[in-house]
């Protein structure tokens, strides 16, 4: 439950605090994040909710099928675990972190599972082996990092030869960034403490929710009228949900919209160029569940990333750890 981990070349000593390796300081700019999961630990889980939104958003972003035993996979940014849950029932070992200590809510879920590796750390020190995985993903994460470009060209270190990444970032157009109200008000919220600002956001929620009921049942554009007006509306992909439910998951993503630190889109033409700019084929990228949606395959040994740096490598997984940048 309790240790330290030693990295006998540096002598650096990372803690383990409840059964998780911690190679991230615990106050990070992903803070917002952390309280938001360990709140809504299990707020996204299908079977809290009823609807199979995660699972179907799992087997869809990836295309990799149900079934992987014998494979290791590398889920970059883990949140509360919604995704870490059907990344274990493939059979696959799965490595899983996150930046924000919304690895205590994964571990809460999912540290039963014998195929599971938690640690928290930062998608750009990753503590593991390069050239490891035959799998990697990167869901609702990359727009929330200082560099998303970086962080998604750092994934692919950590993926072998022939090795497939799956990835989302949010799109950057007129109609979903310039027209989003919430891009508006984050000069006002980003730099609140996490917990003053969901507070605040409960509250908004309360006051708007008897108008938000209303606004909803406008035809073809109620619930798009509520995202507008700042209230998270899951009434279509949650069709028939009760307004209990409805009302924790707009508690949930209004926060969700106005605390992280970072929130850097990507347009199509530029998501579609670090594919490319990273040697990677059979590369698809589309408009999808979070707005874009990229895979690809690594090649073959011989045919080297852009700009990519020569690692050493070593024999275990958890390795190459560094002091942070």
């Amino acid at each position: 439950m309790r240790g330290e981990l030693l990295e006998p070349i540096s002598g650096t000593r990372y803690p383990i605090v409840n059964f998780i390796p911690r190679f991230a300081p615990q106050e990070n700019y992903a803070s917002n994040f952390g309280l938001e999961w360990n709140i809504h630990g299990r707020t996204q889980y299908d079977e809290t909710s009823g609807f199979s939104l995660s699972r179907e958003r799992f087997q869809k972003e990836t295309g990799w099928g149900p079934d992987l035993p014998g494979e290791s996979i590398l889920e970059v940014g883990c949140g509360s675990g919604r995704f870490t849950r059907h990344a274990l029932e493939t059979g696959a070992l799965v490595f899983s972190f996150d930046y924000s200590s919304a690895v205590e809510a994964n571990y809460g879920s999912n540290g039963t599972h014998e195929n599971l590796l938690l640690v928290q750390a930062s998608v750009y020190q990753m503590p593991f082996k390069r050239g490891f995985f035959d799998k990697a993903y990167c869901f609702g994460v990359l727009q929330h990092t200082p560099d998303p470009r970086k962080a998604f060209l750092a994934i692919l270190d950590y993926l072998k030869p022939g090795g497939r990444v799956a990835s989302d970032i949010y799109v950057k157009n007129a109609g979903r960034w310039l027209l989003q109200p919430k891009y508006w008000v984050r000069p006002l919220t980003r730099d609140m403490a996490p917990r003053k600002l969901y507070d605040a956001v409960k509250k908004y929620v309360d006051l708007m929710w008897p108008l938000a009921r209303i606004v909803r049942k406008i035809p073809f554009i109620g619930p798009t009228l509520n995202w507008k007006l700042l209230i998270a509306d899951y009434s279509k992909p949650l069709p028939d949900a009760d307004d209990a439910t409805l009302k924790e998951w707009a508690y949930l993503d209004t926060f969700d919209m106005l605390s992280p630190r970072y929130d850097r889109p990507a347009t199509l033409k530029n998501f579609r160029r670090w594919h490319e700019e990273a040697g990677l084929i059979d590369v698809e990228v589309h408009y999808g569940f979070n707005g874009l949606e990229g895979r690809g395959t690594k090649p073959a040994v011989g045919t080297a990333r852009v700009g990519a740096r020569r690692q050493k490598r070593s024999i275990d997984p958890l390795v190459g750890i560094r002091r942070p940048i």
